[in-house]
């Protein structure tokens, strides 16, 4: 990926490589929004991929749209939509644009910081690899009636059986208020909004999703290949997510990943794992850009 490649030594990127960017990031962007885009044309559903338009609430059209992230003046761009675009000032270049990093910062500096000390607390910590997803069957737990209207796989009584034989470990918040009345008091901690940043914890599925979010949340200043990836990842641990959980997602092509087993919990391990790195990799390409952005308004 030629990110910086291009760059001149002020900072500036040529029209050719910046456009180039632009044009695969809007590729890939509707490649990952084609499905839900044509469901909500056919009214279909899909239990595992409409998750990430439905519970962040983030339209299509947002992660279109490329960003260089701050710092960097886009040569030949004045004549372009993009001049119209909130955040976006002339560059030092007669005829560039540059984010405005300075004037974001100011109008929204506590939301920035709030989030640059959730990654990187969140990054710091030590993986935990021993809820086993159980999240997910905590929010069924005892009930007649589910968020999805997917069967269990274990029948309700199954699906209760193995929430009564494992200890609930969850750490997330957003998680954690979906747990049914009867499950909440069994969870080994009582995360709140205000404890995240002192709870999450890089083997969380939902924190590494959440990078997501946080990255939408900080707009222009990050590049528009670091939102995509962060979408890619959110999208990949959800499937772990519903293969992991309660549910019977075959249908929609997710092989069950039975975490009642010593089998299926190596297995949830195994990509847990791999998912907290992923999710700290994204963290620190986030906070590099920060890192940039306040160079950039300085």
């Amino acid at each position: 990926m030629t990110t910086h490649a291009a760059l001149t030594d002020q900072g500036v990127l040529a029209h050719d490589p910046w456009a180039s960017r632009e044009i695969a990031h809007q590729q890939r962007a509707d490649a990952f929004t084609a499905g839900w885009r044509a469901r909500k044309i056919s009214g279909e559903q899909h239990p595992i991929d409409d998750f990430l338009f439905t519970y962040y609430s983030y339209k299509p059209s947002i992660l279109r749209r490329w960003h260089p992230g701050a710092g960097v003046e886009l040569a030949d761009a004045a004549h372009m939509p993009r001049a119209e675009w909130k955040w976006y000032v002339p560059g030092e270049v007669p005829g560039s644009l540059r984010v405005d990093a300075a004037a974001y910062l100011r109008a929204k500096g506590a939301g920035v910081t709030a989030i640059r000390r959730i990654l990187e607390r969140t990054a710091a910590r030590p993986g935990q690899f021993s809820c086993f997803g159980l999240h997910e069957w905590a929010m069924v737990y005892r009930q007649g009636e589910h968020r999805h209207e997917v069967p269990l796989r274990l029948g309700q009584k199954g699906t209760d059986a193995v929430v009564d034989t494992h200890s609930i470990q969850c750490s997330h918040f957003d998680a954690y208020r979906f747990f049914t009345p009867q499950a909440a008091p069994l969870n080994r901690m009582r995360p709140t909004r205000e404890s995240a940043p002192e709870l999450e914890q890089p083997g969380c599925l939902h924190a590494g999703m959440d990078v997501y979010k946080w990255t939408i949340k900080l707009g222009p200043l990050v590049p528009g290949e670091v939102l995509l990836d962060a979408f890619e990842l959110a999208r990949d641990i959800r499937w772990l997510d519903m293969a992991a959980s309660p549910y019977d997602v075959s249908e929609w092509g997710a092989e069950p990943i039975a975490i009642e087993t010593s089998e299926g919990k190596a297995e949830y391990v195994r990509r847990q794992r791999d998912f907290a790195e992923r999710s700290n990799e994204l963290r620190r390409r986030v906070i590099n850009a920060l890192d940039a952005a306040e160079r950039a308004g300085r």
